[in-house]
């Protein structure tokens, strides 16, 4: 399940420089508005503000809304949910990255929304999965070998193709991964 939801950091940012541009542009005199491409306006009967509110309209609607910044990993819970996910990549094709972690790590808790991002960076070309070592059988751990958390593996045509142990900074496993999926995709 992905959220969408506007980033008002941004909104405030774009007015914010819209105004202080305003506010550049102001004549000596205080009643002109001069734009560089040399129309002005009258701030005594409030075409500025006018103008400032369609311009914060114009910026809530941007282009790309319909992509989310964030796609919620899906945990698996079993072994047996683990074969049907490898199935479904198989007959899809489609390769799957899978975060080895734990409730109690802290890098394990840092790392999880920057996968998250950059699952929804990927969104159409794999899938993210999640999986708390502490939460499934020790067969499953086994299987996907692993020994430090986190680690993110790269599974295709049922196997591990490549893993990243993320016991470094945060950015540098997050490129590290993204390396390791262009690599595979």
């Amino acid at each position: 399940m992905s959220i969408l939801l506007p980033n008002t950091h941004i909104l405030y940012r774009e007015v914010q420089q819209r105004e202080t541009q305003n506010q550049l542009f102001h004549s000596g005199t205080g009643s002109i508005l001069t734009k560089p491409n040399g129309f002005g306006l009258d701030r005594s009967k409030n075409e500025l503000k006018q103008r400032v509110n369609r311009d914060l309209k114009v910026c809530a609607f941007w282009s790309g809304v319909s992509k989310p910044d964030i796609l919620e990993m899906e945990p698996i819970r079993d072994c047996e949910h683990f074969d049907q996910i490898l199935e479904q990549a198989k007959e899809l094709s489609q390769p799957i990255v899978i975060d080895w972690m734990a409730a109690w790590c802290r890098k394990c808790i840092f790392m999880k929304p920057k996968l998250e991002k950059l699952a929804a960076e990927f969104d159409t070309k794999l899938k993210f999965y999640c999986v708390d070592v502490n939460k499934v059988p020790q067969a499953l751990v086994k299987r996907g070998n692993v020994s430090k958390m986190p680690t993110i593996q790269l599974w295709k045509d049922g196997e591990m193709k490549a893993e990243v142990i993320g016991g470094h900074t945060g950015w540098l496993v997050i490129e590290e991964v993204r390396e390791m999926i262009k690599r595979f995709v």
